[in-house]
């Protein structure tokens, strides 16, 4: 839609022709874009659809705001014909002609007749207290204009949504009823597994939704933020994009209970190696700390617990799950035993390394002892008494029960420095004679 030009002094012919020209092009324009929105897609949906809300409101008023539109344009199409009659009148206009032709195109000589229905709900005659309006050609287009893209507006934003969200919680509606039968197989239901309670929440809140979008569309329609265009926004999806994410979560958790249907004997029996080998391990442990305090003396033993039987009683829960195909129940269990008990497998591994650390620490000083009497044999040492005597209070030591761990470490360090001394000797002093070593301690 365009705007006429300014209102002046008396037109000359000329200018009363290509004022004609412009109101000829603009009426076309004007005609084109009220056809346009009364065949627009939105308008005949709105025109039919059950309203409620914010809709409904906006909807009488832009239909009464249409109406008037249509009665604006017939104004200026009578206002335009009777210009050009009377320029037909002859081909040189007279004064009076031209003063006429002056009035209707740029004075205020335009009357329209409005209801009162269309007054009331009209947004730019509200408050007026008018039943009809006087307008000049230019005033006429620019509330035609206000009207216009109002009215437009709001159809294009009801279309928009209506466009948007309906076909897409249908998909969404229909990717639910395949969720709910599957998770039906696997015993997710409502009130027994959280899942199925999420699946009829999912399934009453699309309902409504799409209920409420279809009756008030409006109400789902976001305006975008400093945009005068008819249309400029964006419908809002929140609602529908946060229960398309539950639903997604609702899918991964029945895909979990699927898998476990798949692959729960396998998993059962390496729970059931996995206790097995901590078992056997804590026995281990619960025998090595009886050799261990009759062998070793003077040493802190820790004590051993006995078998996990929870874990036990939690394994057979488990069993009898799979037999009863209670998957939804089987899941969540396996997932916490599996992690039980390889937290049982380390306790025992950890239980067993601290009752044989003083057998361990034996070994290790028995290891170092051979092996320093292997090195001195190397170097031709190997019948010395003196390292004799050390190596064999050292070995009776390490070799007798109960060993005394801290008295053997002494003895084990005894013979390693005699034998040290012994393969780097010390220089004598000048003059001074043989010395017994026994007195070194």
């Amino acid at each position: 839609m365009g705007v006429t030009g300014p209102p002046g002094p008396v037109m000359d012919r000329d200018e009363v022709d290509r004022a004609l020209a412009r109101l000829g092009a603009e009426h076309e324009a004007i005609e084109t874009s009220l056809l346009s929105l009364q065949d627009h897609a939105g308008r005949r949906l709105l025109e039919g659809a059950e309203l409620t809300g914010t809709t409904k409101e906006r909807w009488s008023a832009a239909e009464a705001s249409i109406n008037l539109l249509w009665a604006y344009f017939d104004a200026y199409a009578d206002t335009l014909r009777s210009a050009r009659e009377i320029r037909s009148r002859r081909r040189w206009s007279s004064r009076e002609d031209l003063s006429e032709l002056t009035e209707l195109l740029r004075g205020a000589s335009i009357t329209v007749a409005g209801s009162a229905t269309a007054t009331a709900n009209a947004p730019t005659l509200v408050g007026t207290g008018k039943l009809s309006e006087q307008f000049s050609l230019v005033a006429l287009v620019e509330r035609m204009n206000e009207l216009y893209a109002s009215s437009l507006d709001m159809v294009i934003a009801a279309d928009a949504v209506w466009s948007a969200l309906p076909a897409r919680i249908d998909l969404l509606a229909a990717e639910l009823q395949r969720t709910r039968r599957l998770a039906h197989s696997v015993g997710v239901r409502p009130g027994e597994h959280p899942a199925g309670d999420d699946l009829e929440r999912i399934t009453r809140t699309l309902t409504t939704l799409r209920e409420r979008v279809v009756s008030d569309p409006l109400a789902f329609w976001l305006p975008a933020q400093g945009s005068s265009a008819p249309g400029g926004g964006r419908p809002d999806t929140t609602t529908y994009d946060h229960e398309a994410r539950a639903l997604e979560d609702v899918r991964r958790e029945i895909d979990a209970v699927l898998t476990v249907r798949q692959d729960a004997e396998a998993r059962l029996v390496k729970l059931r190696d996995v206790l097995s080998r901590a078992d056997r391990t804590l026995a281990e442990a619960r025998s090595a700390r009886g050799e261990v305090l009759a062998k070793i003396a003077a040493s802190e033993v820790p004590a051993v617990s006995g078998p996990p039987t929870v874990l036990q009683e939690q394994l057979a829960t488990a069993a009898e799950y799979r037999r009863h195909a209670q998957w939804h129940r089987l899941s969540p269990l396996l997932e916490a035993l599996e992690e039980k008990a390889e937290d049982e497998l380390l306790r025992a591994r950890e239980s067993l390394t601290a009752v044989t650390q003083p057998l361990a620490v034996r070994a290790e000083l028995r290891g170092r002892l051979d092996a320093y009497k292997a090195k001195v044999a190397r170097h031709g040492l190997a019948e010395d008494p003196f390292l004799i005597e050390r190596y064999d209070a050292a070995r009776r030591m390490l070799w007798s029960a109960p060993c005394d761990l801290r008295v053997a470490e002494d003895a084990v360090l005894r013979y390693q420095h005699a034998a040290a001394d012994l393969l780097s000797p010390r220089v004598p002093p000048q003059g001074s004679g043989p010395q017994d070593r026994r007195g070194d301690s």
